[in-house]
């Protein structure tokens, strides 16, 4: 007989069912559709109320939920997750960490500044603020250098590397200007990719335009920032700083003094400023650290004295760095 039009016709009992519609039904479920004004005239007003409450955001879309005291744990875990994976998703498995000064920028741009401060003070000689403000001028003009040895220093680091992603070194700063512009400009300057961690501050701040599209990560804490810097180094190479780059140095002198963390080489970079930033010897004297502290790192002036004093220390510790 001839299916009615209209029908279905009925399945066999013991046939075996074919797979649904995967996002749709032929017959809607009741609670797909709002309660009808003809059923309750205040309905609309009630269910606005509630669609618009906080309470029914999903939580990984409330931003004021996350930013609660109570949420810190999530917060700390996203800050270093999403981190972790686009590194994973680039193969980042090695880095070499510079650290360095935000003030000490390219030659002609603090020759500039000095001049700027030469000049006024030229107008106004018998003012302590302007004279003191020529005479730090002067000094970071002078140690403008540094910037040069950094840009080089990445190049030399990148040039000579072909291997893949995965066995390649990468060099990581903070993102920020002066000696970490300079790190991430190098990598630039020879076409290869560098990595910046910047963080969120009170002030308006920005990363510098050299680091590689997508590899500049802006943290919200200081201490997952600080994980990432260690987490994949192989070096950390730290020029004349205050005090950001003394915490990140310390930190890992006391991780690696403490074998919290496998040792790496760290080379401070500027004998001249460093010896008399941090009397070392001073602080074995008092017997506040232990003479064989002073070989968690040496002092090197030029590119090519930090590039090669890495790969011998690699090479006489048994742990070829992932280049050639």
């Amino acid at each position: 007989m001839d299916q009615k039009p209209g029908l279905r016709r009925e399945r066999p009992k013991d046939a075996i069912s074919t797979a649904p519609p995967p996002k749709t039904r032929r017959i809607p479920l009741p609670n797909v559709a709002p309660k009808p004004v003809s059923e309750d005239p205040e309905a609309p007003g009630r269910l606005a109320a509630i669609l618009e409450s906080p309470t029914y955001r999903e939580a990984f879309a409330d931003v004021e939920f996350l930013a609660r005291r109570e949420t810190r744990g999530m917060r700390l875990l996203l800050d270093y997750a999403k981190t972790e994976s686009c590194l994973q998703d680039k193969h980042v498995d090695a880095t070499i960490v510079v650290f360095g000064s935000t003030r000490l920028r390219e030659p002609a741009v603090a020759e500039a500044h000095f001049e700027q401060a030469r000049s006024a003070l030229a107008e106004h000689p018998d003012d302590p603020v302007l004279r003191e403000r020529a005479a730090i001028a002067e000094r970071l003009a002078r140690n403008s250098g540094y910037y040069e040895v950094a840009r080089e220093f990445a190049r030399r680091v990148n040039r000579l590397q072909r291997p893949p992603a995965s066995q390649r070194l990468w060099i990581m700063t903070g993102g920020g200007p002066g000696i970490m512009e300079a790190a991430n400009r190098g990598s630039f300057d020879v076409g290869a990719e560098s990595i910046g961690l910047n963080i969120t501050l009170p002030h308006e701040q920005y990363p510098n335009p050299y680091i590689t599209p997508g590899l500049c990560f802006r943290f919200h804490y200081f201490a997952t920032r600080k994980f990432h810097f260690l987490q994949r180094a192989r070096a950390l190479v730290a020029f004349p700083g205050g005090y950001g780059t003394f915490d990140e140095l310390f930190e890992t002198l006391a991780l690696i003094q403490t074998r919290v963390m496998a040792p790496v080489p760290v080379i401070l970079v500027g004998a001249a400023y460093w010896r008399q930033a941090v009397n070392i010897d001073f602080l074995v004297a008092e017997g506040v650290i232990d003479p064989e502290d002073r070989e968690l790192f040496w002092y090197a002036e030029t590119a090519s004295e930090i590039w090669d004093g890495i790969q011998e220390w690699h090479r006489l510790n048994g742990t070829p760095l992932p280049i050639g």
